[in-house]
């Protein structure tokens, strides 16, 4: 394993939150840790969201950073991703390669709201 992959990893563990999965959208395996946080935009295309320092929030998209043994990208449709009491489906994922090794998984989940 590439030095780069143990460092992330170790850093992941540390700063991350606690998430879980659910494959089929309800059984959600152990929780591990993983960054979850607002996407942001660098333009002013999306003015309905929250300026921030670094550019405009939109509170319905969310970037996912995790450890590269959670494969995202095998993730079948309807996959859930809880953390706390907050839930979301995935948009779009990518693992992040580095000499023919995978570093991290990269994702852009969307904020799954429940009908009442």
């Amino acid at each position: 394993m590439l030095i780069a992959t143990k460092e992330l990893e170790r850093f992941i563990e540390r700063y991350g939150c606690e998430v879980a999965l659910a494959a089929d959208g309800v059984r959600f395996a152990p929780p591990y840790r993983a960054f979850v946080q607002p996407l942001r935009y660098k333009n002013k295309m999306y003015l309905e969201g929250t300026r921030t320092r670094i550019g405009y929030a939109d509170a319905s998209y969310y970037l996912y950073v995790g450890p590269a043994a959670v494969d995202m990208t095998a993730l079948p449709t309807g996959a859930v991703l809880k953390m706390g009491e907050q839930r979301f489906y995935l948009s779009h994922a990518e693992s992040v390669r580095l000499a023919d090794q995978t570093v991290y998984m990269w994702a852009v989940l969307r904020a799954l709201v429940e009908e009442a």
